[in-house]
């Protein structure tokens, strides 16, 4: 149920992070193209309508000159140039005599201590006649036309100023909205997931009371199947209810396993433990039925590996594990069992040679009532209910279980 809850989870609030992340870059585009286009008019204005001559000029352009009677004296061909203003941006126009610079002309706001004449001669040492550059306008740089007679120059410092306001605007804008979106996500997840959430919980306190209810009973049957006595008439007889009862006081054990590891136990109870020793102690405990089959277990356990955890649920993690290994290992083979650290995580493998975990299995033999051979699980007493056990075990501990088959060896890998 945590899992469905984080995916629903994690979709909704990437989609919203998505459409916002895109929102908000369009807005700092359109806003860089703006003021790009801008640039690169007013260099258009000023090369157009400067010693080159008057040229017609777009109705839009009118809008660039002062006045309505510099508007006038356009449509009557003369313009004067000189005391022509950029309204919003700081334009320069130097006025070149063999190479140097003469005259400076300001076209618009002057309200830093920008460096014409210094700007005009790096363009001069730096650039050919003709070249026009419009810089990044995110930099403090400046935009430049240089023509054979004259240098059209824009300081882009109040231009940069107002786009890194933008930017530093919309990215806190961004971390406000993650915040509520973050919120929402949480809140509305609730509210999908409920129904599925009730559906979990019913489910799981039927199996647990019906697991219960059947202990009884069973108990019942299993001790009276105890004291019969045993003849040549009802042998068979007692024999099918022992073994019956016993596949079925397994099955109600493990399924009470599962119902508690559901609930989960409190981080609070769990204490500093020995992790090597506990699985070297498991491995010793498996020897006996691991040489019953043919199969040997050879461990390699770095020492005093240490992890706070809960004990019992470690032992039996480690338990399935090896048992699991133990049934799937072909005759006279080994299973190596390997506990060492990395970096910061503890891993836990246990390999073991034999028939491989079909492609397409590898998540599905983690659920619950899974066996990927059914008729021989039945015939095992297997229900497909320990590797679901043993997931959960290394879930609520907050580390992740995998399984892989390469050739004849399968891996079982447990990383905390």
């Amino acid at each position: 149920m945590k899992e469905l809850s984080k995916k629903v989870f994690l979709i909704l609030f990437g989609m919203l992070t998505i459409i916002l992340i895109i929102s908000l870059v369009i807005v700092n585009v359109v806003g860089y193209r703006r003021e790009y286009e801008n640039v690169e008019r007013n260099l258009n204005i000023m090369d157009d309508r400067g010693a080159f001559g008057m040229m017609d000029i777009p109705p839009n352009d009118l809008d660039n000159t002062q006045n309505e009677e510099q508007k006038s004296d356009i449509d009557q061909g003369e313009f004067d140039f000189e005391n022509m203003m950029i309204i919003d941006y700081e334009v320069y126009s130097v006025e070149l005599m063999d190479g140097i610079a003469t005259r400076v002309i300001s076209h618009g706001n002057e309200e830093s201590d920008f460096d014409v004449l210094s700007v005009a001669s790096d363009i001069l040492d730096n650039y050919d006649v003709n070249t026009r550059k419009v810089d990044n306008l995110y930099k403090s740089g400046y935009s430049f036309n240089y023509k054979f007679d004259k240098i059209i120059i824009i300081n882009d410092e109040s231009i940069a100023n107002k786009l890194r306001k933008t930017l530093i605007e919309t990215i806190i804008i961004f971390v406000v909205l993650e915040i509520i979106i973050a919120i929402l996500a949480k809140l509305v997840t609730g509210w999908i997931t409920k129904p599925a959430r009730e559906a979990f919980d019913k489910q799981r306190e039927f199996i647990a009371d019906a697991s219960h209810e059947l202990k009884t009973p069973l108990a019942v049957i299993m001790a009276s199947s105890d004291e019969m006595i045993e003849d040549g008439e009802n042998k068979k007889y007692l024999d099918n209810i022992k073994y019956e009862s016993d596949r079925m006081n397994k099955l109600i054990s493990s399924l009470l396993d599962l119902s508690k590891l559901e609930d989960g136990i409190s981080k609070e109870d769990y204490k500093e433990e020995n992790l090597s020793k506990i699985v070297e102690k498991t491995g010793l405990v498996f020897e006996g039925v691991a040489f019953e089959d043919g199969v040997e277990i050879e461990t390699d356990i770095e020492e005093n590996i240490n992890f706070k955890c809960s004990k019992d649920e470690m032992e039996r993690l480690v338990s399935i594990l090896i048992d699991n290994a133990i049934k799937h290992s072909d005759k006279d083979t080994a299973i190596r069992v390997k506990l060492y650290k990395s970096k910061n995580t503890i891993n836990l493998k246990v390999i073991n040679s034999g028939n491989p975990i079909a492609k397409g299995d590898e998540e599905k033999i983690f659920e619950r009532f899974y066996r990927a051979d059914k008729s021989r699980e039945r015939s095992e007493n297997r229900y497909g209910l320990g590797l679901a056990i043993a997931k959960k075990i290394v879930t609520n501990h907050g580390g992740t279980i995998k399984a892989s088959s390469n050739d004849n060896d399968t891996e079982f890998k447990v990383v905390f």
